[in-house]
């Protein structure tokens, strides 16, 4: 099941960090750290979310939680498997957040979607790619249709913006305000958040 937000909302950010820690403790998965894996191209608008989401993230890692994908290191399909498999060797426990643009219905356009379970990137402009993450994060960043690729390159900045900084901005919010707290404190300062 994924949840749908309007980023454009006045408190969207509070949102998603409800939905956000909602999909985190109903996660099955034994978890002592989080990794952030921000999917997508900075050479392409409507495909640099991921990116910049991980640019927005970075500053704020701990020896607990991690960002793969950033502006000036960006995980996209060409290096997407060699990373999941650096991920899964360096971080065997860890819950893992995917987070890429989307493209759907035109109602949704500057929505984002949360939802347990693997996000499949690439699908809307039709590539193959392994499944990834625990959790997923998509921010719907145009219209779904024909010629997907030339949709993605013609998509307004602004969307974008307004996407990554409410879907950083409720990541920010769940995050410990303590650097070293332990992992298994972390989980249960979820419940308190």
């Amino acid at each position: 099941m994924a949840f749908y937000i309007d980023a454009r909302k006045n408190g969207s950010s509070g949102e998603i960090a409800y939905l956000l820690k909602k999909c985190i403790l109903h996660c099955p998965k034994k978890w002592t750290e989080i990794v952030f894996l921000c999917i997508g191209s900075d050479r392409v608008t409507g495909d640099c979310l991921g990116p910049y989401i991980g640019h927005l993230l970075t500053p704020h890692e701990t020896g607990h939680i991690f960002v793969y994908g950033t502006l000036s290191c960006p995980v996209h399909a060409l290096n997407l498997e060699k990373t999941s498999s650096l991920i899964k060797r360096f971080h065997p426990h860890a819950l893992i957040i995917a987070i890429d643009a989307s493209l759907g219905q035109k109602k949704h356009l500057g929505y984002v979607t949360i939802g347990n379970g693997a996000l499949y990137p690439g699908a809307g402009v039709q590539k193959n790619l392994p499944p990834v993450g625990d959790i997923h994060i998509t921010g719907i960043v145009n219209t779904a249709g024909i010629m997907e690729h030339l949709t993605l390159q013609t998509t307004r900045l602004s969307t974008v913006v307004t996407l990554a900084d409410a879907i950083a901005g409720g990541i920010l919010k769940i995050l410990p305000a303590e650097a070293d707290l332990p992992p298994t404190d972390y989980a249960k300062s979820l419940i308190c958040v």
